[in-house]
């Protein structure tokens, strides 16, 4: 499967969700990883899908920044990750489509072929419930929702998005088992 074809939708998943950052070797593979665990951790992994990608295909066809793939090791994460550009038509099948940054925010709604799919896209850490009071739809209001690039810098500011992450998975976790439950309802 060439890298920039979206990971296939399996028959049983009810729910799909794809994190995004610039290159989707950093931030967005993290991401993938750390909610994957949570997925297979809460033994949800046969109804959710849970995918990464970037905005834009500079590292297309690469793994994980080796940085990335240090601070996941040390925290017991597992990647297996190859670099793709996310897609527009990829909206039809996610359910959710998760920024990693407000710049990846605008990016992605401006990419949305439908207001529908536009409203798809939601900022991770507005799952955190640690950076502000949530909106009538489920976003946090207050603080800073963008997990930094960490890419130009150093070692800690890998270990630093990691955490952020790993805030707002549980929040996200809880979201998405939300909507499986209204849908098995």
């Amino acid at each position: 499967m060439p890298p920039s074809a979206p990971s296939p939708r399996p028959a049983t998943a009810a729910f799909a969700v794809c994190f995004v950052c610039t290159g989707n070797i950093c931030r967005s593979p993290m991401a993938e990883s750390v909610f994957r665990a949570r997925v297979r951790d809460a033994g949800l992994e046969d109804r959710v899908l849970v995918d990464s990608a970037g905005t834009d295909g500079w590292h297309e066809g690469d793994g994980a920044d080796p940085r990335t793939v240090a601070v996941l090791a040390a925290a017991g994460f597992e990647t297996d990750h190859v670099a793709r550009q996310f897609q527009a038509d990829w909206f039809d099948r996610l359910d959710l489509v998760i920024a990693l940054d407000r710049g990846h925010l605008r990016t992605l709604r401006r990419l949305a072929p439908t207001p529908r799919d536009a409203e798809k896209v939601r900022l991770l850490r507005s799952y955190d419930p640690a950076v502000g009071p949530e909106d009538d739809r489920g976003s946090r209001l207050s603080g800073d929702l963008d997990v930094p690039d960490p890419y130009y810098g150093d070692f800690a500011g890998f270990e630093e998005c990691l955490k952020m992450i790993e805030a707002a998975s549980d929040g996200l976790l809880d979201a998405v088992q939300e909507v499986l439950e209204g849908r098995a309802a």
